[in-house]
């Protein structure tokens, strides 16, 4: 990946529509979907300015300037020139071209979500001292959330490596992204899904105060045991009236375990007094804690969770909500390990959220180095798909090693163009 830092600096008011540029801030701090970005509106120009900032860096290759006299820098000259190439060599560049980009689009997703990470902990340590700290703190890390999930276009969901950090904070992260994603394709407006944010970061702030055996339930339970697991809704709603949220939060974090069909706890409600929040994320707490229980032994993978919740959960949830998460997770959501219709065998990494059909996948050939695998867009292969899904274990040796498949799976999202055109010949 190019180093940025190389790239020269520009004065924010000499900025141009058709710059490329790179914010050196953290990325909650500005509210652009990405920290490298081509300009391409004077609205852009006009939030830069708002931002405070005197000076960004800029790359001129990736630029295009139309006007005014602009001297276009020597590499772009240079690039645009023929050269006189084999069709190997051409190859070769085209792949090590795809293959930054696939590698810059990875990192950049893993350095937001240790940011939005790093947030959440900050908002867990503040909790029993400074209550309403910790209330802003999450109210802020959702509006961040926000800011670069409600723009215009698809986004992906993708699959993140295993530095996913605690279990704990992977677990409010999943949940809150993915109710978050669900609420977007929902329509729902930002308040709405402001309430939808905090309520599904915070679902679980109870446990704090439940002994550390009780907080991830066991059939083992004995009764006594299992109330005292669920004690931690109640825990959680005291917890969230002394940080002063609003009733939309504070209805999901009440109402998290509820079912549809009245068998959920701690109220037994059925969907018709559920809070649209709610009903979200019960679905979505449940589908993380298939695919991340405690004990990785127990894990589904993400596309056997989704068959469960649809066969024999279709009662304990908002059928309209789930049919509606199964079509925006696709068939095989990301971290599925898959067989494609021609017999090689994949991970599905990247899920357009609109179009989950034809998933974003790293395919086992050993033709190819690991470090050097390109994702294959199933989209762009009308004669290539996915013939079933399979558990790890049932993976010949070779692929299973190649794929490595997570033992946890961690979820971020990216605008549909973080992947560009990278791809591998089939």
């Amino acid at each position: 990946m190019k180093d940025t830092t190389a790239d020269p600096l520009i004065d924010v008011g000499q900025l141009k529509v058709g710059m490329f540029i790179h914010l050196d801030l953290g990325w909650m701090s500005h509210p652009f979907p990405l920290s490298s970005f081509k300009l391409s509106s004077e609205d852009q120009l006009l939030i830069l300015r708002r931002l405070g900032l005197t000076q960004v860096r800029w790359s001129p290759g990736k630029s295009e300037l139309q006007a005014e006299g602009v001297a276009l820098p020597v590499e772009s000259i240079a690039a645009s020139m023929p050269t006189e190439l084999s069709a190997e060599d051409l190859a070769r560049e085209a792949h090590r071209k795809s293959l930054e980009a696939q590698r810059a689009a990875l990192s950049l997703c893993e350095r937001q979500y240790a940011e939005a990470a790093g947030a959440f902990r900050g908002v867990m340590e503040q909790l029993a001292t400074q209550p309403r700290n910790s209330r802003e703190q999450a109210t802020a890390l959702t509006a961040a959330l926000l800011d670069k999930m409600l723009v215009e276009g698809d986004l992906n969901i993708r699959l993140l490596n295993e530095g996913a950090g605690d279990r704990g904070t992977a677990h409010a992260l999943n949940v809150s992204i993915i109710s978050l994603l669900l609420g977007r394709a929902f329509g729902l407006g930002r308040e709405e899904m402001m309430d939808l944010g905090v309520g599904a970061l915070l679902h679980d702030i109870g446990k704090t105060e439940v002994l550390a055996r009780l907080r991830h339930r066991d059939d083992s339970f004995t009764a006594a045991e299992l109330q005292g697991y669920q004690d931690h809704v109640a825990k959680g709603v005291a917890l969230a009236q002394s940080m002063g949220l609003s009733t939309g939060p504070l209805l999901v974090i009440a109402q998290h375990h509820e079912n549809a069909d009245g068998s959920g706890f701690p109220q037994r409600i059925n969907v018709d007094r559920m809070s649209a929040g709610a009903r979200i994320v019960s679905l979505v707490n449940r589908f993380d804690g298939l695919c991340n229980p405690l004990l990785a032994s127990k894990a589904m993978t993400p596309h056997e969770g989704l068959s469960l919740m649809f066969a024999q959960g279709r009662n304990r949830f908002d059928a309209t909500m789930l049919n509606a998460f199964i079509r925006m997770m696709g068939v095989y959501p990301p971290g599925s390990t898959v067989q494609l219709t021609d017999d090689r065998f994949a991970l599905v990494v990247a899920v357009n959220s609109s179009r989950p059909l034809k998933p974003k996948v790293m395919v086992h050939d050993p033709r190819v180095p690991r470090e050097e695998a390109l994702v294959l867009n199933l989209e762009q292969h009308a004669d290539l798909g996915i013939r079933r899904s399979l558990k790890p274990q049932h993976l010949p040796r070779a692929s299973l090693e190649y794929l490595s498949p997570r033992t946890r799976v961690a979820y971020f999202f990216e605008p549909v163009q973080g992947l560009g055109d990278v791809e591998l010949a089939a």
